[in-house]
């Protein structure tokens, strides 16, 4: 079996760069909306998102929310991070203290390369900069507030797209549009866009060529406050990655779901994938636990299991979205045991799994009780059921034909298979848990089917 996007994927993603590359675009939304998705996106269906930074150190949020937005919640002097910092760190340490701490001493972008490919992910994003305006590069907008001028003194961003990219995969990076407390931005927004956002963020492109930019911190301003279509109208014309680069609709804060790119729904905010009775490219971003940036407030309770993690990825890409799959690093550079245990096993299963989730389109809907999901490549229809059958599988959405063969991945045998009014019935084998050829859910493949009415 297959877990690459397969030649007919490939075919799609070059048709598709062709179609980009021909269009010239103005800086409208009329005009920009029309771009559309680089295919190779759609095909992907799994990213690793990767929330790291001088937040990293104190690590901590109550139960439930972000980590990473530290610095913001220490502001409340009467809420509970404000505690836990007086109580941990003294009243007069500031937040710019931790960034001598983030030191990234045991970062290797080879190994969590690895990880990721591991993992089955086709793209990574890094979090070049988050609200704080710390930057993972040496931007010259944030002079002795980057990785290179203080903490590790390395580019942490340039790394890893290197290490990343030698492992075939796609990558980019998030970046939020506005930051907390610069005094620029706090003063006047339209300098604060002229002199640091704007030539900040073509920095970044220019230096690394992202395929993906995750924008966001969107809501404070409007697309055009932020100069949005100017952008992203360089990017698409002009930009060394103009063909490949996919970008989301965090813009403005009247843009989500509305205007740019992919939709982008968070933490089970699912729904983004429809706009106005059309449906449009979407995907989900989370964290295994609770907070994208490390919190060491979670315990093993507060993280995803991994069959409920492939019960997401499936439910996802079933309905047509992408699920970017978030990690924290601790400030010294590793990845948690137990977030890399997650991204292990649901690697292990799409090993086995993988051509029912890449390169694959929606079929039909999820039957109520949420144990069967479909998708298709063509006129073979994938069933991924995350009960074993008995004895039949009932496909209530599926016809056969007199040319149709059912297999299980992972097994080479072909199935039995009958029809009952209409509907398809596959015979299950009965197998020992050690003949299984992976856990949690397994998919069926009828090939040459049809949809039911």
């Amino acid at each position: 079996m297959t877990t690459s996007l397969g030649t007919v994927g490939s075919l799609l993603v070059l048709l598709s760069a062709a179609a980009v590359a021909q269009t010239a675009y103005e800086p409208t939304w009329e005009s920009l909306d029309g771009r559309p998705c680089p295919a190779w996106f759609d095909e992907a269906k799994l990213g690793i998102f990767i929330h790291w930074g001088v937040y990293s150190v104190p690590s901590w949020a109550p139960k439930g929310t972000y980590a990473e937005w530290y610095w913001s919640s220490m502001q409340d002097q009467n809420g509970p991070t404000w505690a836990f910092h007086t109580r941990t760190y003294g009243e007069r340490t500031q937040y710019q203290d931790f960034a001598p701490m983030f030191r990234a001493e045991l970062f290797d972008p080879a190994q969590w390369a690895d990880l990721f490919a591991r993992s089955g992910a086709k793209y990574v994003a890094l979090t070049s900069k988050h609200h704080d305006g710390f930057c993972m590069w040496p931007s010259a907008e944030s002079w002795n507030w980057n990785s290179v001028d203080v903490g590790p003194h390395r580019d942490l961003l340039g790394e890893l797209t290197e290490a990343v990219r030698a492992k075939g995969l796609k990558m980019g990076f998030y970046y939020s549009l506005y930051e907390w407390f610069n005094p620029l931005y706090r003063a006047d927004v339209t300098r604060y866009v002229d002199q640091h956002m704007l030539p900040q963020l073509k920095d970044a492109v220019q230096r690394y060529q992202p395929s993906i930019i995750f924008a966001d911190g969107e809501w404070d301003q409007p697309s055009e406050a932020w100069r949005s279509t100017e952008f992203l109208a360089w990017l698409f014309n002009e930009s060394p990655c103009k063909d490949d680069v996919v970008v989301n609709d965090r813009w403005g804060k009247e843009c989500r779901a509305v205007h740019g790119g992919y939709y982008t729904s968070e933490y089970g905010g699912h729904g983004g994938e429809k706009a106005m009775g059309e449906w449009h490219k979407w995907e989900e971003n989370r964290g295994i636990g609770a907070s994208y940036g490390y919190n060491r407030n979670e315990t093993d309770d507060d993280y995803v299991k991994p069959a409920d993690l492939v019960r997401m990825l499936v439910s996802i890409v079933s309905a047509g979205g992408n699920l970017l799959l978030n990690v924290g690093p601790t400030a010294d550079g590793r990845i948690p045991e137990i977030q890399q245990q997650r991204l292990i096993e649901l690697g292990d299963w799409l090993a086995a799994n993988g051509e029912a989730i890449y390169g694959s389109r929606p079929w039909a809907e999820t039957p109520a009780d949420g144990t069967l999901f479909y998708t298709c490549k063509g006129d073979t229809v994938y069933a991924i059921t995350f009960a074993w059958p008995r004895q039949d599988l009932m496909l209530p959405e599926v016809v056969t034909t007199d040319d149709s063969k059912a297999t299980l991945l992972g097994r080479d045998e072909s199935l039995n298979w009958y029809d009952v009014d209409g509907k398809t019935r596959i015979r299950v084998p009965g197998l020992k848990p050690d003949e299984l050829p992976c856990k949690h859910a397994w998919t069926f493949r009828v090939t040459k089917a049809k949809k039911v009415g």
